[in-house]
């Protein structure tokens, strides 16, 4: 009898943990352009005032926009959640932006509009370099642990809250290669935050995984990386800022 409970225990645990491990976030990325605009100090402080004016009812009003990641233990996609206006009535045509992860082919596929022209990412999976920590703190519900790194190329600060309750190794943005799900990003200090809102688990369908038809200049990883630096370094010697509605992504 007692190794029949035993079995059944595996059972229900196993069963728990293949009904954690495929379904939907959604997420709020929220952008903070007064902190960010105080980041950047090769701004001159009357480029920094007009940025303050140009961005102070947008921070007093700032719901963020709606993201979502599609996850199973083999796949992820991480993309904008419709294409309907945001809380407040912000509408604006959303540029493509889709973060394709295969982790069973360690393949990956990002399709980025930016910089008046759409790429797209085909390499393999490059995960960060993660320093996990020993903090905790509820996300959406569930214990999260703390986890940094840097991006090499923007030189921002990154901070992951993962989920270990659920085994999979995605997450929102270009970052995964946790052991569990990332609920919460964190970049330069709140500069910006991507948080989720709710996890619903479900079975995936074909559509939930599929990309749009893919136009657009094709690159590596490393050719991506390059042409981000070129245009950082670019703006900053111009003295612009290379974030935003016209630059890249923050």
């Amino acid at each position: 009898m007692k190794n029949i409970l035993i079995l059944l225990c595996l059972l229900t645990s196993s069963v728990t943990m293949a009904q954690k491990s495929e379904g939907v976030v959604t997420y709020v990325r929220k952008e903070h352009w007064l902190k960010i605009t105080n980041r950047l100090t090769f701004l001159s402080q009357e480029q920094k005032d007009r940025e303050t004016q140009t961005w102070k009812n947008w921070e007093e009003d700032n719901k963020g926009i709606k993201m979502k990641l599609a996850f199973s233990p083999n796949e992820s996609l991480y993309t904008y959640n419709s294409d309907e206006p945001e809380e407040g009535g912000y509408s604006w045509r959303k540029s493509e932006f889709y973060l394709y992860r295969n982790f069973d082919k360690d393949k990956k596929t990002d399709i980025i509009e930016m910089l008046g022209k759409t790429y797209i990412v085909d390499d393999s999976l490059h995960a960060p370099v993660w320093k996990i920590g020993n903090q905790i703190k509820e996300v959406a519900g569930y214990i999260c642990m703390k986890a940094e790194t840097e991006d090499p190329i923007k030189k921002q600060k990154i901070t992951a809250w993962f989920a270990q309750d659920i085994p999979v190794s995605a997450g929102p943005e270009r970052m995964n290669g946790l052991p569990g799900l990332i609920l919460e990003l964190d970049v330069n200090d709140g500069d910006v935050t991507i948080e989720a809102v709710n996890v619903a688990f479900r079975a995936l369908t074909p559509e939930d995984m599929k990309l749009p038809k893919q136009k657009g200049k094709k690159l590596t990883d490393a050719a991506y990386d390059a042409l981000i630096k070129q245009h950082i370094s670019d703006r900053i010697g111009a003295r612009q800022t290379p974030y935003g509605w016209a630059g890249i992504r923050y």
